[in-house]
């Protein structure tokens, strides 16, 4: 069996990853690439602890995460279609005001 560790380091890695590109992108899609990528870090701690405690929880929780992980996917590209659409760019520096 694997060591919890490894799969904790993992986690650990996948969730900076997602945050220095939160932190140092604007290009909104990345972004919203960078935030899916923290989400499945938790994803991986909550079925990595499940596993260890040999409890099903973490694997509900990862459900409730993957069903929010898709609305939040959903309205952030719609958004971004609507500035595209609007603004002609993808910037999230560029698109500080979003009117109607």
């Amino acid at each position: 069996m694997i060591p919890i560790e490894f799969f904790l380091v993992l986690s650990a890695a996948l969730f900076c990853v997602g945050i220095v590109g939160v932190i140092t992108k604007t290009n909104g899609i990345v972004i919203l690439m960078c935030i899916e990528l923290m989400l499945n870090a938790a994803n991986i701690n909550f079925i990595a602890f499940a596993s260890y405690l040999h409890d099903a929880l973490g694997q509900i929780f990862v459900l409730m995460t993957i069903s929010v992980a898709a609305a939040e996917v959903g309205v952030g590209i719609a958004i971004l279609l609507h500035a595209y659409k609007s603004k002609k760019t993808t910037d999230v520096d560029d698109l500080t005001v979003l009117r109607w």
